[in-house]
């Protein structure tokens, strides 16, 4: 008899195993908004310039595949700190700040999420409603206990006074995940008046904030983006925050990222972070290189770093004119409803009211891939596929 006879099989991943869906689909005019990662005109995930670039220099200039050390390398750590959170910033500048590599955005919530279990384990991570179906796996399988506080409300928009409502009696100590910018799948954002709001409750609170920051440089630009992280920055609390190239590096498969430690103070910082390499070095004892090494290289030279703002750029506004063809596009298909609320979100998703059953029906009568109840990804809108896509929308929606 097999070992594991009686054991059943997993569920498939909510976003990945419909990608898998999506790639044996034999439709030639299928179209995915499912998957979370950007893509140009031509349906692609480009390889930027600028990676192309340091790749061949890394290429030529190598001579070594040693460890990194836990933490990551000095010089990507230090440049991604600055990025985050601005050289100038007096938390940098006071020492509050200790970035470490971790692999991916994801590694990084991982390791927070372990981090926290061991420091203080007592503690339960608050979610929005929604997230992403991936963050009560990663916390769960730290063995923190899942509690949810509200984000949208029955209009569709942020409903800023329940969320700050139930984030007032959070425990202290617990820990409240934040989407800062282009992550929430509605794509709706706080303003910069409602995330002083945000930061001012969670420090009464004495939550511990955990900042998902995937995405820098999506939504206006990439000093631009960090206002919510600069709001709890002025605070004076503890805070950590993940953050990914994937995104704005277009670095998926190399699996980037970081996770920042904010102490109240330097000797807080030193040790959290000396808790946190333990953390690591018991889970995967320290962080690729090449990914890092690439990220490393373009932030050292001034003339890359340059060149890969104008990639970031490049990025961000095209996907901010798909969603205005978006609107334009659904209107022009009689779509029913105002799609104004579409202008208003930021970065890659937006969340439209569809629901699963109609959701199925895209996928199955139109090849339309689209996750959940109605999360889109609008950088997946190309001239080809739009006017198809929200035909599609009309006739499921009419």
């Amino acid at each position: 008899m097999a070992m594991f006879a009686d054991l059943e099989p997993r569920a498939p991943d909510a976003i990945l195993g419909l990608m898998e869906r999506f790639r044996a689909d034999v439709r030639p005019d299928k179209v995915s908004l499912a998957s979370g990662v950007y893509v140009d005109e031509s349906g692609t995930t480009p390889v930027l310039d600028t990676v192309r670039e340091a790749d061949a220099r890394i290429l030529a200039g190598q001579t070594t595949k040693v460890y990194k050390p836990i933490g990551g390398d000095p010089a990507y750590n230090g440049p991604v700190r600055d990025l985050v959170f601005g050289a100038d910033h007096p938390a940098v500048t006071s020492g509050r700040v200790e970035t470490m590599h971790t692999p991916g955005g994801t590694g990084a919530l991982r390791v927070a999420g372990d981090l926290v279990s061991v420091i203080n384990p007592t503690a339960s991570i608050w979610l929005s409603t929604p997230t992403w179906p991936n963050h009560p796996q990663v916390f769960g399988a730290a063995g923190l206990p899942i509690r949810a506080y509200p984000y949208l409300g029955a209009d569709g928009e942020l409903d800023i006074d329940t969320l700050l409502g139930v984030l007032k009696g959070v425990p202290a100590g617990d820990v409240v995940l934040l989407h800062t910018c282009c992550h929430n799948p509605t794509g709706i954002d706080p303003t910069a008046e409602q995330w002083e709001r945000i930061a001012d409750t969670i420090t009464e609170a004495g939550a511990l904030p955990l900042l998902d920051f995937a995405y820098q440089g999506f939504a206006d630009g990439l000093s631009e983006d960090a206002r919510g992280l600069r709001a709890l920055l002025a605070r004076g609390i503890t805070m950590f925050v993940a953050s990914s190239f994937s995104k704005n590096f277009a670095l998926y498969d190399e699996r980037v990222g970081a996770l920042s430690i904010v102490g109240a103070d330097a000797d807080e910082t030193a040790t959290l972070l000396s808790h946190a390499k333990a953390t690591i070095r018991s889970n995967y004892s320290n962080p690729p290189a090449h990914g890092g090494e690439i990220v490393a290289t373009v932030l050292a030279d001034p003339a890359l770093t340059e060149q890969w703002v104008g990639e970031v750029t490049t990025m961000r506004d095209r996907i901010n004119g798909n969603r205005a063809r978006f609107v334009e596009g659904l209107r022009a298909a009689g779509a029913p409803g105002s799609h104004e609320a579409l202008l208003r979100q930021r970065g890659m998703f937006s969340l439209l009211p569809l629901g699963e059953d109609r959701v199925a029906r895209l996928r199955d009568e139109f090849g339309v891939y689209v996750v959940g109840k109605g999360r889109v990804n609008v950088a997946g809108l190309t001239a080809h596929n739009l006017e198809p896509v929200c035909r599609a929308i009309a006739t499921v929606t009419a």
